[in-house]
């Protein structure tokens, strides 16, 4: 059988519609996964009963929320699952904007610092959160936790930006290293403050370095979900000279692309959706890794179907991540960082060495 007859036997659309078919199935995977993940916890919602409880908790809101599934799907569950959208949105476009600067399949948001850096501010505030505001108001309840990890996460990433810095340019490898060193730095601190932490101030901060949609409330639902969306809204507007920029950067310069201010942009855009992120849920790995490269071994590696479609699948992984962390011992919950990195650990192992396999 000739090359053309294999092709227009196989299956699967044309490289030029596999983006669309796609986003397509990505996002009824995604509806599927918040229909599946909404009836699963410690409190079972039947699957039939969901649509009438969210037709009511939108039409009367939390205040008049009468019986016990409503109160529980209103408050509990459904800013959970919105939550987990828009972590999982946030880190897998993140991640394919990073491997879309670095033009690496094995390259993580984690490289610019801003997860170890929003852990780093997080340990600090709470070991010596209690010396350093000794008169702060308890009625902001965990925002100051929030706050400094934001503050955090952008603080580093903002000084490894400033040591790739050279001759005027920003050098991808030079980022790379000094990502590598900060990192190795903020976990040294991160060392020191497990070393002086009280046994309460310990189990708080693992519980925190582990990750969890367990604290959802509708402000931190508001504030991800904007700082996600503006972030992809932004990072679509990139998608075009990404592409580009794999051909390297000499001919993007040439075809009229302002690479400093591109990878400007990609920094700044993951920055700040990894840190809202980080800040609110704790650090959750691997999910800015393994979508985007599944995404692209689906689509291509054409950035306006990766970006979206990473967004998509992010948030389908950790709406099942979820799940599962919060049924799998119930009513134990396990850490969401240790279901995400349990799977990821495997998934970056096999990269590894199909990368291996390749330049053989």
């Amino acid at each position: 059988m000739s090359t053309l007859a294999r092709v227009s036997a196989s299956p699967w659309p044309p490289a030029q519609r596999r983006g669309p078919w796609t986003l397509a199935l990505l996002g009824l995977l995604l509806a599927l996964c918040a229909l599946w993940a909404a009836g699963r916890g410690a409190y079972g919602l039947p699957l039939h009963e969901l649509p009438a409880l969210l037709w009511g908790a939108l039409a009367r809101g939390a205040e008049a929320a009468r019986s016990g599934p409503e109160l529980v799907f209103f408050n509990i569950r459904l800013p959970r699952l919105l939550l987990g959208v828009a972590a999982g949105a946030g880190l897998g476009m993140a991640g394919a904007l990073m491997q879309g600067l670095f033009r690496n399949p094995l390259a993580d948001p984690g490289l610019i610092g801003v997860s170890s850096g929003a852990a780093l501010a997080a340990g600090a505030t709470i070991v010596l959160g209690a010396t350093w505001f000794p008169e702060m108001p308890r009625a902001l309840g965990s925002w100051p936790l929030v706050l400094m990890a934001f503050a955090g996460g952008l603080a580093v990433t903002g000084l490894i930006y400033l040591l790739s810095r050279s001759e005027g340019g920003t050098r991808v490898g030079l980022m790379l290293l000094a990502g590598i060193a900060v990192n190795a730095l903020a976990g040294a601190g991160l060392g020191l403050l497990n070393f002086l932490a009280t046994d309460e101030q310990l189990r708080n901060l693992q519980f925190w370095l582990l990750g969890s949609l367990g604290g959802a409330r509708w402000s931190a639902v508001l504030l991800v979900a904007g700082i996600t969306t503006a972030a992809l809204a932004i990072g679509l507007r990139l998608a075009g000279a990404l592409n580009t920029l794999a051909l390297g950067e000499a001919q993007a310069v040439m075809l009229g692309v302002r690479v400093e201010r591109l990878k400007r942009l990609c920094v700044v855009v993951t920055a700040l959706a990894v840190g809202a992120v980080t800040a609110t849920t704790g650090t959750i790995g691997f999910i800015g890794l393994v979508a985007p490269h599944i995404v692209r071994l689906l689509a291509g590696a054409d950035h306006r179907w990766v970006l979206p479609g990473s967004a998509l699948l992010g948030a389908c992984l950790v709406l099942v991540a979820d799940a599962w962390a919060r049924t799998a011992l119930a009513p134990a919950e396990l850490p969401l960082g240790v279901i995400t990195a349990g799977v990821g650990v495997p998934f970056f192992l096999a990269l590894l060495r199909s990368a291996q396999a390749r330049t053989l």
